[in-house]
């Protein structure tokens, strides 16, 4: 009987332990916002944008969403396609190097896709939101890790 309340006290102790790890950890490792949520929360909550100026820029965010989903896609599918080659090569043969060009490949499309449709919604802003807009821009491409 004893040895079985002394498990239990130990298991509870350990689960506290953990929790409280979680906790901790949560609190000092937080992830930086991504860049897409800065513009965002600048171009819907700080830059007052007007009526039609909000539904434009709901259109070119429902467009990119629809492409930028594509090409997600079609990156996990390079992926797979990756892992398959590496499989079969096992090591850095020619199956590997096609499918970490066509990854490449398709990374690049949605980074030039992403700039695009930061252009596009730029284009909807008055020149003092621009210039904001710009500045937020530049300074989430030049963070520096912490």
């Amino acid at each position: 009987m004893r040895s079985s309340k002394y498990v239990l006290v130990v298991a509870l102790i350990a689960f506290v332990a953990a929790i409280a790890g979680v906790v901790v950890g949560r609190a000092v490792v937080v992830p930086e916002r991504p860049v897409e949520n800065e513009l965002h929360e600048l171009l819907h909550d700080e830059l007052t944008l007007d009526r039609a100026q909000q539904a434009q820029i709901e259109e070119i965010e429902k467009r990119f969403a629809v492409r930028r989903r594509a090409l997600e896609l079609e990156l996990r599918a390079d992926n797979a396609r990756l892992a398959e080659a590496i499989e079969a090569e096992h090591g850095y043969g020619p199956k590997v190097a096609a499918a970490i060009d066509r990854s490449h490949t398709a990374m690049g499309a949605l980074q030039k896709e992403t700039l695009e449709h930061i252009f596009a919604m730029r284009q909807v802003l008055r020149p003092d939101q621009a210039a904001r807009f710009d500045a937020a821009v530049v300074r989430a491409l030049t963070a520096k890790d912490k």
